[in-house]
């Protein structure tokens, strides 16, 4: 891995929440970068910051361009600053610790640590893709598979739409090892790591069951999804906009009795994404919330 580049602007909470990463305004990037925001004091909505890592040194193009994304920064200076690659691993897994979500023990290869008896373990590194089950998001729909699981629900088929690391997917196999599993994302570098980090976990790739097929798409847009449909389960940990946009493509391909479960949003825009899924014959029947980010579980009416 090369040397990489951060570019660190303050933003407010709003403008954080209203990045789209399959927006116009970031299609403007040559090569789009990893974006992290975080807030800087706590319940502070005016004080958070936005970090744009780029793989090559950004010009005044890319730079103009996130500005735009957090109008707030317009004043601040943006001086690219370099990360070389031994900086870029220590920042990733710095301050990451295990995470145990139900029966599932998330690690980086920097913290291990002792995986408790009985726990399914995922070796997953932080890095430029997004889901490592550090996230709120991410662990509650770990949450969520685990609790379908235990209610004895039956999945033979599902896709996980945003895969980023291919965590949830490589769960739902887990809980299911028989299920048909399709993992797509729309950016090729999520894919990329996905298949690693389906080698490094003993996932199978291949096309049958109890196997995980991956693939580049925009939501569910690819000929393999469309074909594997209908889905007992969809996974979608993306954001609240275009989990709305998706709403009539992922409800259709959803089977009777099906589940849909979407995170990525926060408490505040849970109405309107449940709302949305109402709209095509789902029916919101679970919610797990951990801090200010809700995981809805939306069903569909079973044909009896």
């Amino acid at each position: 891995m090369s040397d990489s580049w951060k570019i660190t602007l303050p933003c407010t909470r709003a403008e954080a929440e209203a990045i789209d990463p399959e927006g116009e305004a970031f299609a403007e990037f040559g090569a789009p970068p990893v974006l992290m925001t975080r807030e800087l004091t706590e319940d502070d909505v005016e004080d958070w910051v936005i970090e744009a890592y780029f793989q090559d040194k950004p010009g005044a193009r890319e730079i103009a361009v996130l500005r735009r994304l957090v109008p707030s920064a317009a004043a601040t200076k943006a001086a690219p600053e370099r990360i070389i690659e031994a900086d870029w691993v220590t920042l990733s897994q710095a301050g990451l610790d295990p995470v145990v979500a139900g029966r599932f023990y998330v690690h980086t290869s920097a913290n291990r640590g002792k995986v408790p008896p009985g726990l399914r373990a995922f070796h997953i590194e932080a890095g430029l893709a997004f889901g490592t089950g550090h996230h709120e998001t991410t662990t509650g729909c770990l949450l969520t598979l685990e609790a379908m699981r235990k209610r004895g629900a039956v999945v033979r088929n599902l896709v996980d739409v945003g895969t980023g690391t291919g965590l949830l997917a490589f769960a739902g196999m887990h809980l299911w090892p028989n299920a048909r599993a399709t993992a797509s994302d729309i950016d090729p570098i999520s894919i990329d790591v996905t298949r690693e980090n389906a080698a490094a976990n003993g996932v199978k790739l291949g096309v049958g069951p109890g196997q995980l097929t991956l693939a580049v798409a925009p939501g569910m847009a690819h000929d393999i999804i469309e074909r594997r449909a209908p889905y007992d389960l969809v996974l979608a940990n993306i954001i609240a906009a275009p989990l709305i946009d998706l709403a009539p493509v992922i409800a259709a391909a959803v089977a009777p009795g099906g589940t849909v479960v979407l995170a990525g949003l926060l408490e505040r825009q849970a109405s309107a994404v449940a709302q949305a899924y109402r709209r095509h014959g789902l029916r919101l029947a679970g919610k797990v919330t951990l801090g200010d980010w809700p995981t809805l579980r939306m069903v569909r009416r079973a044909i009896r």
